[in-house]
Order: structure tokens, then C-alpha cells, then sequence
């Protein structure tokens, strides 16, 4: 297609209502926009593969309605007036939920820069959104510098089968940690010990999360890298050593919550004087590149395994999102379009 002479129709989901409880299908709406000529220092990008990630429920309440909905693409440049990205490279970038988007390359959404990918070989493009994308960074970050591990200690990961806990879990083995994985079913907790390598799995749907703790490890947890809070972070903070770490990236399981609830956290953290930091990936954006150089030589080390969940169809993305949200996805759910 010559794009100089064609015009470009997108598709975008826009946030109709912002959400009240669970997503509903009525409160993003798919359109059709017809997209002006490139100007000078600007580039035409089609969406390869689309990224549906917790943070997309909560950040989307603070945008305008009518807005795009957030989120990350890998996107091919197909016309271009911009040197610095010329036609036919691939770009990782925050353009939403849209299958064609014009930009001058500068940072756009929640400041997240729009990143010319490098030669991946033969591994697939969609991993730049998966563990060698922000899922990626914010283990490598969240983990490492938040926590700061140390061979032989014991780490408890919630939400463990996803796109960062099954990350984190891996890197911790690559430290010499004892790696305790907490997810929804016995399939993921399969994945996690089998196919990862982790220590133990425990299936907060069917177990008492602080009884198994305390016979698998039964001197206490040093680390928790917490992707869920509430009542799992409840039983894994009461478990844990005196002035042990936490890593809080995200509280997936009260996202929907009109009122979120607990844990109450405050007599944990004074009785057992525990330390807990909040992160955002984006804090660490001038090291994206060592969080990409490390995690592609673990892969191809074979020492960092990833799983897709991959959705068929830019006009699933809604599907997706919420299948995501409800624990649907083994590692990274993804949109191929």
C-alpha cells in the first residue's frame, strides 16, 4: 500500500464511561477516525501486536472521556517524514488501543518514550511489550533494586503466573533464592514449579495461603514482590521475617472494588518492622536499555523462559482485557492484530 497516497482510516476503542466496578462492553466504544497527511518530523505506524496489562484499569479512570484507550503496541513504520524512524523499522510505544497512529516520536502517554527496537533475531516482536517490555522492566527493577536479593533468601511472588511474577520468580532463581510462586489453579502453579523452575506453588483459591507458608517455610518469608494485594498480601506479610523487604507493583485483586478492601497492613509492619516500597517502571526509563540487554541474554541463555496468551483480533481487544483482569492468561496477554 502506498500510504503517501492513501488515506488512512484507524480503528481506536475510546472510553465511553469511565469504569464503575468490572469493565463493561458499553464503556469503550470502537471508531473509525480518517487520519490527516504526515507533516514534516512525523511517522505512520500500524499496530502489530496490542499489550492489555492490570494498570489499565485503574489509569484509565484518570483520563479524559472520549480519550484513546491506554496502552502499549508494537507497531510497524509504514510512511515516515522523520529520519530518526525511517519506513519499515518497528517501534515499541504508548499509542493506545488503535491500529494506526501518527507520531513525531516523542514521549507521549504517562511519559513512556516511543522506542526504535533493535534486531531481536528470531525470537518474536511481540516480546518488546512482554519481558523485554515494561513487564520486563518492571521485574528487573522492582525486583533488584527495590529488594535488593541475597542468595539463599525466600521470596514469596502474588499474582505469580503473570507477565511480571513469572518474571520475577525467574530472576530470583538466577539469584540463588528459594522462590515461592501464589496464583489461581493448579495449571499455573504446574507452569510455575515446571516449567520455571520454582520452589513451591501455592493455589490461593484452594489453600490456606498462611498455613502453607508456614510448612514451606517455616523460619519466615524475607522478600514479597506483591502484584495483587489484599487478602494474599494479608497472609504473606503476617509470614514474613522481622525487617523483611516488599515490593508493592500493583493490587490487581481490588481494582474493581467500589471500596477496596485491607490488607490492614500498619500492626504487620510495626510488629515484624518490615520495609515496603511502591514503584512505578517508568522511574527507571534511562536504564530501559539494561533491563532489555540483560533479560535478551537470559533468553538466549535459556535461563528466562516466557509464555504468551495471544488474542486473535484488534477487535477483541476488549475480551482480552477483561479475560486478563479476571486471571485468564498464563505470562503476557497480548492482541495480535
Amino acid at each position: 500500500m502506498d500510504f503517501l497516497r492513501t488515506m488512512v482510516k484507524a480503528k481506536k476503542f475510546i472510553l465511553s464511561r469511565h469504569f464503575v466496578g468490572f469493565p463493561q462492553p458499553g464503556d469503550l466504544q470502537l471508531i473509525e477516525e480518517e487520519l490527516r497527511p504526515l507533516k514534516d518530523g512525523e511517522f505512520l505506524a500500524q499496530a502489530l501486536y496490542l499489550s492489555v496489562d492490570p494498570y489499565m484499569r485503574k489509569y484509565a479512570n484518570t483520563i479524559p472521556l472520549q480519550s484513546t484507550m491506554v496502552g502499549t503496541q508494537v507497531a510497524k513504520i509504514v510512511d515516515s517524514k522523520n529520519d530518526k524512524f525511517p519506513v519499515g523499522q518497528f517501534v515499541a510505544a504508548p499509542f493506545g488501543w488503535r491500529t494506526f497512529t501518527i507520531s513525531n516520536g516523542e514521549p507521549a502517554a504517562r511519559r513512556v518514550p516511543v522506542l526504535l527496537l533493535p534486531d531481536m533475531g528470531d525470537l518474536p516482536l511481540s516480546l518488546a511489550i512482554g519481558v523485554l517490555g515494561m513487564p520486563g522492566n518492571s521485574a528487573y527493577f522492582g525486583f533488584l533494586e527495590i529488594l535488593h536479593p541475597q542468595a539463599g533468601e525466600t521470596i514469596a511472588i502474588s499474582g505469580a503466573a503473570g507477565a511480571v511474577g513469572s518474571h520475577v520468580g525467574q530472576i530470583a532463581k538466577i539469584k540463588g533464592l528459594k522462590v515461592i510462586g501464589i496464583a489461581g489453579s493448579d495449571e499455573k502453579g504446574r507452569f510455575l514449579t515446571k516449567d520455571l523452575g520454582f520452589d513451591h506453588f501455592i493455589n490461593y483459591k484452594t489453600e490456606d495461603i498462611s498455613q502453607t507458608l508456614q510448612e514451606i517455610a517455616p523460619e519466615g518469608v524475607d522478600l514479597y514482590f506483591d502484584n495483587v494485594g489484599g487478602e494474599v498480601s494479608d497472609a504473606v506479610l503476617t509470614n514474613m521475617k522481622d525487617f523483611g523487604r516488599v515490593s508493592a507493583c500493583g493490587s490487581i485483586s481490588g481494582y474493581n472494588d467500589a471500596k477496596p478492601q485491607g490488607p490492614l497492613i500498619q500492626p504487620t509492619m510495626v510488629a515484624k518492622q518490615l520495609k515496603m516500597q511502591g514503584f512505578q517502571n517508568v522511574g527507571w526509563r534511562h536504564r530501559w536499555s539494561e533491563s532489555f540487554g540483560q533479560n535478551l541474554e537470559w533468553i538466549k541463555e535459556g535461563k528466562l523462559k516466557y509464555k504468551e496468551t495471544v488474542t486473535e483480533g484488534f477487535e477483541n481487544m476488549f475480551n482480552a482485557f477483561t479475560e486478563m483482569l479476571q486471571g485468564g492468561n498464563t505470562g503476557k496477554a497480548i492482541v495480535k492484530v
